[in-house]
């Protein structure tokens, strides 16, 4: 506990740090993907400090030089971190209002360009699609987590549909990703940080050509059946180091 109380303060300084760079990068030419670059930075430092080891698999299948939409499962904050530092290309995040409302870091995210929804007003998320949809026109990738929240329990929860509609609308491809293991190091509504090992796997792109919003759930349906295999076929993720384990018992007692 006393190690998980020592992380939380050193995040919350590291990101306070990160997050005042990120704003001053914005007022400089080409702001958006230097502050991206921040944030790479950033998450990498966050994920060395906590003892998290991530093995990527599927890099290949990242489309280079053109836009797509990376979905992810989500139970932990730090998926953010994992896909920030291990999604080796430029990206938007399309993420919940309340991250915008924090001191600095909304400033930080802004600056980046990532893309504020309101799930709770139809009406607001439209328009927040709409400006997903500008930056992939301009050649920007986009990352979402479909299921619009973590999940306590490990269990990959359902697809929200507006994502999809954004792909359909866009015509660019999906890119299906699978953390294994973070709801281990950090779970829901909680801080305590533990040591562990996550696997995120990349899987090939799904082409959206041929689908229309009226087919869109067989491409839900897809997606999702992808992310799950792959989630448990790799369940030997996430559990704690024991070595790591034992090295923070001994520096408590």
């Amino acid at each position: 506990m006393v190690r998980s109380a020592l992380l939380v303060t050193l995040g919350v300084a590291i990101t306070a740090f990160f997050s005042f760079w990120s704003v001053v990068f914005s007022f400089f030419s080409n702001a958006e993907n230097n502050v991206h670059k921040v944030a790479n930075l950033w998450s990498r430092v966050l994920l060395f400090i906590s003892a998290t080891k991530v093995e990527v698999i599927g890099t290949h299948n990242i489309l280079r030089n053109k836009p797509q939409i990376f979905m992810a499962n989500h139970q932990s904050d730090f998926d953010i971190l994992i896909t920030l530092a291990h999604v080796n290309c430029q990206f938007r995040w399309i993420a919940k209002k309340e991250l915008f409302q924090i001191p600095v870091f909304g400033q930080a995210m802004r600056s980046a360009g990532y893309i504020e929804i309101d799930r709770q007003n139809h009406e607001n998320a439209l328009r927040s699609l709409k400006l997903a949809a500008l930056r992939i026109r301009e050649g920007k990738s986009v990352m979402s987590f479909p299921e619009g929240t973590r999940s306590r329990d490990g269990e990959i929860k359902t697809f929200k549909q507006g994502i999809f509609y954004l792909a359909i609308e866009s015509g660019v491809p999906i890119v299906p990703i699978s953390i294994i293991g973070s709801g281990g190091i950090m779970p829901k509504r909680s801080l305590k940080v533990k040591p562990g090992k996550i696997k995120l796997v990349i899987d090939k792109p799904f082409d959206v050509t041929g689908y229309t919003l009226e087919t869109r759930q067989d491409l839900i349906d897809r997606v999702r059946q992808t992310i799950m295999k792959n989630y448990n076929d790799h369940q030997d993720a996430g559990k704690p180091d024991i070595k790591d384990i034992q090295t923070e018992s001994s520096a408590v007692s």
